[in-house]
């Protein structure tokens, strides 16, 4: 993921988000024009909520996104947010789908966080914190 520093009140944050879920049953219901439609309303539900999809892959049986968000959403609600919506969408767009699955997605899913600071270069970060300049000043 590239490197994209948001900034907002007392925190500058890059945090990126690694979800997958999967259809009920994990059938094979994600295929063709399901597949794009999926694609383009998960973009709009992420710049509804002021997110930003890096990538969004769509299998036949399970979902790959890596989304960037703020420290204020927790993994678990950018998920039941994305899976919400996109249910409700397809579902009305796409009836015939409905037959064979009482609802859309499992209730489980998984989540890992998509980070760019490797350990090394937190260590630095903290190692140098008394090199900078407003921290000798108040030193002396």
């Amino acid at each position: 993921m590239s490197r994209d520093v948001q900034v907002s009140a007392g925190a500058a944050y890059d945090l990126g988000l690694h979800v997958v879920w999967c259809p009920e049953y994990r059938r094979p219901a994600l295929e063709g024009c399901v597949a794009a439609r999926l694609r383009e309303v998960t973009g709009e539900k992420a710049a509804a909520n002021g997110r930003r999809v890096v990538a969004c892959e769509v299998m036949p049986n399970h979902v790959h996104l890596l989304v960037k968000t703020s420290p204020a959403d927790s993994p678990a609600h950018v998920v039941d947010q994305f899976k919400r919506y996109t249910s409700r969408v397809l579902r009305k767009e796409f009836p015939h789908r409905g037959s064979r699955l009482p609802t859309l997605w499992s209730k489980s899913y998984f989540a890992a966080t998509a980070g760019a600071v490797s350990a090394t270069t937190a260590q630095r970060y903290t190692g140098t914190r008394y090199e900078w300049p407003w921290r000798k000043e108040k030193s002396r």
